[in-house]
């Protein structure tokens, strides 16, 4: 029932930023602002309701809230972690892969010391009986 194939166009915080100001300071109306900065999408009425949901986040939390990732649905726990976590960077996250590489073999070492050690111990014990 959605749109198939279609990729959404991804509008930068400065440029949605700035289509507001815009909008603000010379009183227009979001099928005018739409038109003006070619915002159509598959209708004017779409592109309206887009640029007023722009403009209510602006108001209610400011420009860090246009800059805010929020693509999925919320928790329902708690309505936290709204959209997808952030990517690490790539040198970031092969180190993580390496750490996470040693301490398994950490792990199987220690395992094996202390059945080494486990073994000798009852070794010891029915030497001395």
């Amino acid at each position: 029932m959605g749109k198939t194939g279609r990729k959404n166009k991804v509008y930068s915080a400065e440029f949605k930023i700035g289509v507001i100001m815009e909008m603000r300071e010379h009183h227009l109306g979001y099928r005018e602002t739409a038109r003006k900065y070619n915002l159509v999408r598959q209708s004017e009425t779409a592109a309206a309701s887009m640029l007023h949901r722009w403009e209510r986040i602006y108001l209610e939390e400011g420009a860090e809230g246009l800059m805010k990732e929020r693509r999925g649905r919320a928790c329902s726990a708690g309505g936290t972690r709204k959209g997808r976590p952030p990517k690490l960077d790539k040198k970031v996250e092969e180190d993580l892969i390496a750490e996470n590489q040693r301490l398994r073999m950490e792990i199987e070492y220690l395992k094996k010391l202390s059945a080494l050690v486990l073994a000798e111990e009852r070794e010891n014990g029915k030497k001395q009986k």
